[in-house]
């Protein structure tokens, strides 16, 4: 009989525990919400994890707890909360409200396909659910323009691709034509030299065949075959000239001799 008193105060007593642990759980999610309505995230926060202390199986201060970190952005940490919780719920009105901020939560962190399957399995619990009807449109709608400005960006990386590939023709274009004519110059200027340098050896070797200043006489003394300098030609003339006034005189002495002779024959006879 003493053994079961005892069993009934210690059960007593350990419902008393509970009972006050319960007040005191309430007590702190009742300040968590009061602070999450004033937008007061970060000290709810603190609040709901204090409800937890009391009662690690509180699933509102569990759920709340999630709801106050996805608030103040704490998105990895909030899809943790709501997973864990997910993880272990068997209750299908919880389970399509937890999938639901796990959706939500998915879509922020920028993971629009997984959270695309988290709303899907939320509308599997809640299938009544226009808020999670209207999120899932809303992320396939997300998707789709993702998609779309993906093409956009690959279009416009081909594109970039192609105009790259025909400035670097256009360029290698240029390019070639820029050494063609460089060539062309480099050939004419090669052609220009060898031109300068072709009149250079011709006016030496002409300058070769003049003759030297003292060969000046010789050379006018000695005229080509064939023909006679303008200067010979008078020497020539003059000399037959003398020639011919000498022979002159010789025929004038030779005729006064034999005038005079004849005259002193005349002159003996008489």
């Amino acid at each position: 009989m003493k053994i079961r008193i005892s069993l009934l105060i210690i059960t007593l007593l350990s419902l008393a525990c509970f009972e006050a642990n319960a007040q005191k759980e309430r007590k702190f999610i009742r300040k968590g919400n009061g602070l999450f309505e004033d937008k007061n995230f970060e000290n709810s926060e603190v609040e709901y994890r204090k409800a937890l202390d009391k009662d690690v199986a509180s699933y509102e201060a569990a759920f709340n707890l999630g709801d106050a970190l996805y608030k103040q952005k704490k998105y990895d940490e909030a899809l943790e909360q709501f997973q864990t919780l997910a993880s272990k719920e068997t209750d299908p009105q919880r389970l399509g409200l937890l999938y639901h901020n796990i959706g939500n939560t998915l879509l922020l962190n920028k993971k629009i396909d997984e959270s695309i399957e988290a709303y899907k399995q939320s509308l599997r619990y809640a299938p009544n659910s226009k808020e999670t009807k209207y999120n899932l449109e809303y992320a396939r709608k997300m998707k789709e323009k993702e998609e779309q400005k993906k093409k956009q960006n690959q279009d416009k990386q081909n594109q970039d691709n192609k105009n790259n590939k025909d400035k670097n023709k256009d360029q290698d274009k240029k390019d070639q034509q820029n050494k063609d004519d460089q060539k062309k110059k480099d050939d004419q200027q090669k052609k220009d030299q060898d031109k300068k340098d072709q009149d250079k050896k011709d006016q030496k070797d002409k300058e070769k065949q003049k003759p030297k200043e003292g060969d000046k006489d010789k050379q006018q003394q000695q005229p080509k075959e064939g023909k006679i300098s303008k200067q010979d030609a008078q020497r020539l003339l003059k000399a037959l000239e003398n020639d011919e006034k000498k022979v002159q005189q010789k025929v004038q002495k030779a005729k006064a001799a034999a005038q005079k002779s004849k005259k002193q024959k005349i002159k003996k006879d008489w």
